[in-house]
């Protein structure tokens, strides 16, 4: 008899494949697979080494309010809370926090997160900075001198940890506006500075809001972001 984990990892891959090619199956798809898992706040794919609160996590495994997860080298995290989906890569570590919505308070402790958000306010912080989130795919690298920031599309407001008068609002609609939000300034250095885009790309974000039912504002011809 098939588990629902297997199922759940056979479906997934299934509709992620149909998305990406533009196909029409991916909502009867979405709905057979949150249907065999229950609950809407579950890992959905697994790499390597991955501890939820510590321990080894799997793929179907539950997340709560409250949970960490982190990531070693070469591992990485897919996972789905509600209407967020979130991409943790390797040697990562992200804390969860909220009531009704298990997103609602999140912090990159390290590493990298790519994450696409459903309707409503979240808030992202880390060692430099605080990223107020407003229905936006947002790329961010955590480093103890600098947080990274890619506003893939959406609305973000954007402030420095330590220099509270040093805040911007960031609203792009494809990989726009990238910033560096500094631990420190320094001699000709601004504490929010502009930056190149890294390290993400157009089919991940697609397949993130996939598992949520959505497309990318960006989706169609001619705009794919692959750098």
């Amino acid at each position: 008899m098939e588990q629902d984990g297997d199922f759940f990892r056979r479906t997934r891959r299934a509709w992620l494949q149909r998305a990406l090619l533009g196909g029409t199956a991916m909502p009867l798809l979405l709905r057979d697979a949150f249907a065999a898992n229950k609950r809407p706040n579950r890992m959905v794919e697994i790499r390597g080494e991955v501890l939820i609160n510590g321990r080894p996590a799997k793929a179907g495994a539950a997340l709560r309010s409250g949970d960490s997860v982190a990531t070693a080298g070469r591992s990485s995290a897919m996972f789905v809370a509600g209407a967020d989906a979130f991409l943790l890569r390797e040697k990562s570590e992200l804390l969860t926090a909220g009531g009704g919505i298990l997103t609602a308070s999140l912090r990159l402790v390290t590493g990298k997160l790519l994450s696409v958000f459903g309707r409503g306010s979240r808030g992202i912080t880390t060692p430099t900075g605080t990223i107020g989130i407003r229905g936006t795919g947002v790329y961010i690298e955590a480093e103890a001198v600098c947080t990274y920031v890619c506003t893939c599309y959406g609305v973000v407001d954007l402030q420095a940890a330590n220099a509270p008068e040093a805040r911007e609002t960031v609203s792009t609609t494809h990989h726009d506006a990238q910033r560096c939000i500094y631990g420190h300034g320094e001699k000709r250095i601004r504490m929010i500075e502009t930056a190149p885009v890294t390290n993400h790309t157009d089919a991940e974000l697609t397949a993130l809001e996939a598992l949520v039912g959505r497309k990318p504002p960006f989706a169609g011809p001619g705009t794919e972001f692959k750098r």
